[in-house]
């Protein structure tokens, strides 16, 4: 690897700005070669965080640079998400979609099909695989110290009293709005990585907060085809610490606080790299065993870097992207499965 691969970025809201371009920036051999926003102040801002990077008003100025870049990362409203990694893999580019991968399981499958006729790299910014918690929860399960695990618990939970005004609060199907499409993408897709494919979904999809016209409120449960039942959470009305994870097996139980810690991280101006990065307070470690007699399980640190050094080796040909889409087109299934039982108040069966 002698020349650094060249990354243009759509977007620089909180997923370009806090996620996306600063990853990039920290991974050796990728660059951050130009940056999609219209809007003036966060055009500013990323001309001071990033100088070496071209600020572009929208996607045509970016598509008219696709012979200069090697990668191209969709961080835009999920309503834009289809139609740009399309373009993208039209004009060759390896794009990285931000989760979710699109607002339907039928249009994910459409850019998956598109990539591969076309032979494009492409994966899905499933970032939270590489949490802390999410990381020690595996660890845990390969350890065989749970025993036969016959049920999993996640919540991810926020405190938001008043709604946002921005896309994810609206009502319209077309922008994949609610928190279903925002948390519960993640807690779903941990699920599946953890327990295999899903055979039936059960939900409660309410919206609590006064006005909204999306879900703001979730329970999910799942029966995985394996036999393991997972009971997910989310809501933005959580106003105490609830466990973020609860592992029950017939030789003990896991239970694991705490979120991970790398997003605020960024946001303070720490990297991958510097002391701490990804280190979780051990005040949050979780706790295996039964009843008094449990053990501490240090937290192993969050490793976000990995996503694009995975992504600069599959470039390279190297090694495989992060995240198969085909597991995003499954999540997907399972959100869309969690929306039609909570509307229909039944259990949705996937065959």
């Amino acid at each position: 690897m002698t020349d650094d691969l060249r990354v243009g970025i759509f977007g620089y809201g909180i997923g370009g700005r806090v996620f996306h371009t600063p990853l990039i920036d920290a991974t050796p051999g990728l660059v951050p070669a130009a940056i999609v926003t219209a809007n003036p102040e966060r055009a500013a801002q990323a001309r001071a965080e990033h100088p070496a990077a071209e600020i572009v008003p929208d996607a045509d100025a970016l598509f008219a640079k696709a012979g200069e870049l090697d990668l191209v990362v969709v961080s835009t409203p999920n309503r834009t998400h289809v139609p740009l990694a399309l373009r993208a893999i039209e004009l060759g580019l390896p794009v990285v979609v931000d989760k979710p991968f699109a607002p339907t399981a039928a249009e994910a499958e459409q850019v998956l099909a598109a990539a591969k006729a076309a032979g494009v790299g492409l994966t899905v910014f499933q970032n939270r695989r590489f949490d802390s918690d999410f990381l020690t929860v595996r660890g845990v399960l390969d350890s065989g110290r749970l025993g036969e695990v016959f049920r999993f618990e996640s919540r991810y939970d926020r405190w938001v009293p008043k709604p946002k005004d921005n896309w994810r609060e609206f009502g319209d199907p077309a922008e994949a709005g609610g928190l279903l499409y925002d948390l519960g993408v993640h807690i779903v897709d941990q699920a599946l990585q953890l327990f295999g494919p899903v055979a039936e979904v059960y939900a409660e999809v309410d919206r609590r907060r006064a006005g909204v016209a999306v879900d703001d409120d979730a329970f999910v449960a799942l029966r995985h085809v394996n036999g393991v039942r997972s009971h997910l959470w989310a809501s933005a009305l959580a106003g105490t610490r609830n466990p973020r994870f609860r592992v029950l097996g017939d030789k003990a139980t896991f239970t694991k606080y705490g979120l991970d810690v790398q997003e605020p991280q960024i946001k303070d101006g720490k990297r991958p790299g510097d002391e701490g990065w990804g280190v979780e307070p051990e005040s949050d470690a979780g706790l295996l065993g039964v009843n008094d007699d449990v053990a501490t399980v240090p937290t192993e640190a969050g490793r976000y870097q990995d996503f694009y050094a995975k992504v600069r080796d599959a470039l390279h040909g190297s090694g495989e992207f992060p995240v198969d889409p085909a597991s995003a087109v499954e999540t997907l299934r399972v959100i869309e499965a969690a929306h039609r039982s909570g509307l229909e108040g039944r259990v949705v069966k996937l065959g």
